[in-house]
């Protein structure tokens, strides 16, 4: 199963002539390719998968988005300890 977390877009830099950045994913800080989303600035919300950020999303689609991944922690498909994110940091 794949998964395509939100995060927040905090910086971009470039790396070996790639569109590079640092997006916030519930408090922790990941790195992302952001060639799929040439057009996204620091601020943005994007979904992120496998180090790539896949689509720019706005702050409300973000936090629905988390919003879901809670009910489903509290539904009991994950095995207790498992962690995703929070609404809590939008």
């Amino acid at each position: 199963m794949c998964l395509a977390i939100p995060g927040k877009l905090l910086d971009i830099t470039e790396e070996n002539g790639l569109k590079m950045g640092t997006v916030d994913v519930n408090g922790s800080k990941t790195r992302a390719c952001l060639e799929y989303v040439p057009d996204i600035v620091p601020g943005q919300y994007t979904i992120v998968h496998a180090g790539f950020a896949l689509k720019i999303i706005d702050e409300e689609e973000a936090a629905e988005s988390l919003k879901l991944w809670q009910e489903l922690i509290g539904s009991g498909a994950f095995e207790t300890g498992d962690e995703l994110p929070s609404t809590d940091d939008l």
